[in-house]
C-alpha cells in the first residue's frame, strides 16, 4: 500500500510539472544578431536558439530549427529570398528552408495533450482518526479532483492555444521565402 502512494505521489508530480508554456514574442527587429554573412550586396544576418520551454523542446525533438534573419540588399537591384538569394550551406549545397505554415504545425504545443490532467478528476483526500481501540478509521474525504483535474486540464489548454496563437501570428507577420527585398 505504501509503494503504491509513493507511485501515485510521483506520477502526481510529474504531471503537475509538465505544464504548458507562454511564447515569448521573438520580435527580429529587436534581436541582436551574431553571425554576419555578406555575398554580391546582399548582407545576412542571423541568430539561432530563439524559442524557450516546450517549443524549444519540441524543436530539439522534431529536428527543427527557427532562425531569425534580417537581409540588407545593396546590390543595385530588388532581389527576391528563394529565388535570387538563396541559403547555402559551405559545400554550396541550398538549405532547406520550411515554410512557416508547416514548421508552426511542427512546432506548436498540442492543447488536447493537456487532457490527461481530467485523469486526477477521481482524487480524494482523506482524512482518518486512530479511534480507541487503536484501529483507523476514514473520519471525511474531499473529492478535491473535481477542482484540480478539469481546473488543470482547462488552465493548460487555454494557455497552450493562446501561445500557439502568438506564434503563429508571429510566424505569418515575418514570412521571409518569396519575400522581394527592396535596393537599399
Amino acid at each position: 500500500m505504501k509503494i503504491t502512494k509513493i507511485i501515485l505521489l510521483i506520477a502526481v508530480a510529474l504531471t503537475l510539472t509538465n505544464c504548458a508554456s507562454r511564447y515569448r514574442m521573438i520580435a527580429p527587429q529587436n534581436i541582436n544578431y551574431i553571425s554576419t554573412n555578406e555575398n554580391s550586396g546582399v548582407k545576412l544576418v542571423y541568430k539561432y536558439d530563439l524559442l524557450e520551454k516546450k517549443y524549444k523542446k519540441k524543436e530539439l525533438k522534431k529536428g527543427v530549427k527557427l532562425v531569425a534573419v534580417r537581409l540588407t540588399n545593396n546590390s543595385g537591384k530588388d532581389v527576391m529570398f528563394g529565388r535570387d538569394a538563396k541559403l547555402v550551406y559551405e559545400n554550396a549545397s541550398e538549405v532547406y528552408v520550411m515554410e512557416n505554415e508547416k514548421a508552426f504545425k511542427t512546432l506548436k504545443q498540442s492543447p488536447a495533450s493537456y487532457l490527461w490532467y481530467l485523469l486526477l478528476t477521481p482524487l480524494n483526500f482523506y482524512t482518518t482518526e486512530t479511534n480507541s481501540n487503536g484501529f483507523q478509521q476514514e473520519t471525511s474525504s474531499t473529492p478535491i479532483g473535481l477542482v484540480l483535474g478539469p481546473g488543470l486540464a482547462g488552465g493548460n489548454m487555454i494557455a497552450a492555444g493562446s501561445a500557439n496563437k502568438k506564434f503563429k501570428e508571429e510566424m505569418i507577420r515575418y514570412k521571409l521565402y518569396g519575400t522581394i527585398i527592396k535596393n537599399g
